[in-house]
Parts: C-alpha cells; sequence; structure tokens
C-alpha cells in the first residue's frame, strides 16, 4: 500500500533534521519536496541515501527547488521544469515514475503582489500545469500531482476570507485556473476522504501566532488521476510536524494508494 507525501520543506539544509526525523518516523513510500532553497551540488543527498531515500532533484540556489525521494528505490526521472515553461530559470516541476506511479514535485509561484506580472506568471504558469497535467490525464495511468499550488481553492480553506481578500492565493483568477486542471478528472485527495472538515489546513504562517491560533489556510494537495484515485484508501495532514521546534510553516499532506 504505497504512500505518497508532499512536503514544503521551506530550506532543505535548515530542517534536514526534521525531514529526516519526518521520514523515519512516517516511513512513506514517496515523498515529494517544495522550496529546497539549495543549489544541486548542495543539496543533502547523501543523508537521504543514507536514510534509504534516493531521490531525483531539480534545486535552484536560495530560491525554490523541487525533489522526489522514495524509500528503497531510485525514482525514474522523467522531465525537470513544464514544456513551454514562462520561465525556465526557476525550479519549481520535476517529474518522474516510480512504485508504478508517475508523480510529479510541483511548487506554484506565489503570485504576490496582484496586479504585478508575478501575478500574471504564476497565472501562465498554470496554464502550462494544465496542459501537461492534460497529456498525464490522457495516458490513463497512475499519476499523483503532488505539491504547494499556492492557491486556495474554497472560502472554508482559508481561516480568514477578508484576510486573503487581496492575497494572490485567495484571487478568483487563481481557483478558477485551479478548477480548470481538477475538472479535467482529477481527484483532489485530500478533501474526498474529509469533504466536510472545515479546518483542513496545510499552512501556517511563522507571523502573528497563526500557528497558535489555528489560524491556517489550505495550499498543499494530492491531485490523482481516476487509475489512483481507483485505489486511494486513506488521506490526511501530518499537522504533527508543523508543532515541532524549527518546523517549517508547512505541514506533510499524505495519501495511501492500494497496491
Amino acid at each position: 500500500m504505497p504512500s505518497v507525501v508532499s512536503f514544503n520543506i521551506n530550506g532543505i539544509r535548515a530542517r534536514l533534521e526534521r525531514l529526516t526525523e519526518y521520514l523515519a518516523k512516517e516511513q512513506p513510500d514517496i515523498i515529494c519536496l517544495q522550496e529546497l532553497k539549495s543549489a544541486d551540488e548542495t543539496l543533502p543527498k547523501k543523508a537521504f541515501e543514507e536514510a534509504g531515500y534516493p531521490g531525483v532533484w531539480h534545486g535552484q540556489k536560495g530560491f525554490n527547488g523541487v525533489a522526489i525521494l522514495a524509500r528503497g528505490e531510485a525514482p525514474e526521472l522523467v522531465m525537470k521544469g513544464l514544456p513551454d515553461d514562462p520561465n525556465p530559470d526557476q525550479s519549481r516541476y520535476i517529474e518522474a515514475k516510480v512504485k508504478g506511479i508517475t508523480v510529479a514535485s510541483i511548487y506554484l509561484p506565489n503570485g504576490n503582489p496582484i496586479g504585478t506580472e508575478k501575478f500574471t506568471y504564476k497565472l501562465d504558469w498554470m496554464e502550462q500545469l494544465r496542459r501537461r497535467a492534460a497529456d498525464l490525464m490522457a495516458s490513463e495511468t497512475p499519476v499523483v500531482l503532488a505539491g504547494d499550488y499556492n492557491v486556495i481553492p474554497e472560502d472554508r480553506d482559508t481561516f480568514s476570507r477578508s484576510a486573503m481578500k487581496n492575497d494572490a492565493l485567495f484571487q478568483p483568477e487563481s481557483q478558477q485556473a485551479f478548477r480548470r486542471i481538477v475538472h479535467q478528472g482529477w481527484t483532489d485527495a485530500l478533501r474526498s476522504f474529509h469533504p466536510h472538515e472545515p479546518k483542513l489546513y496545510t499552512f501556517w504562517d511563522y507571523q502573528r501566532g497563526a500557528w497558535q491560533r489555528d489560524a491556517g489556510f489550505r495550499i498543499d494537495h494530492l491531485l490523482c488521476s481516476p487509475s489512483a484515485a481507483d485505489r486511494l484508501t486513506g488521506a490526511g495532514v501530518h499537522k504533527w510536524a508543523r508543532g515541532e521546534e524549527k518546523a517549517s510553516d508547512h505541514a506533510p499532506v499524505w495519501a495511501t494508494l492500494a497496491d
């Protein structure tokens, strides 16, 4: 029963101890990482190989960066970066085949502030992701698109609509772009198992006591193709990881699939 995890680590070298602890405790089969903030040559690959998690990496010095690690099995790299990526210098997408599943690790542009070229880039990037997702959907194989989408899909996915009303993560255009992907036939794993959960959060800001107040929102998603969704047996948030000392501001999200 393979498990797939998405975890925005917010600096892999700063959180190396937290991440190796997480792997030892939860032992996911596949883990997709985002926001590595490290170039390929400075990534702590040896530490993960020693922990039994070889991987494929798409790093970037100081910013962005994505990876896919798998327990006891090296993922087979399919691609780094999206086809026709509007800014290929940013490391935001990696795709691999592992344990009979095609998996992508995604770090979508933040897009703030709205009304600037950063928001335009976010929407352009989402359109390229939609096109790649359509190709993967057409393959009719098990696929999981895992990552930090930097999109709050619905009102109930934020602690405060008013606090987020001018944020790129909560704009109608961002939500519509996300829906265009989902409506290809993808299953939102978290929502499929927690359809009525009002505080299904995956991110809590370091500022203003957000974690202590549980003032979070849901931006980390696992989208499953039909043949992957048919095998889903559970999904959730490992919220405990956010409460650790020097934790990432994201919690890992997970899903399990039947063999």
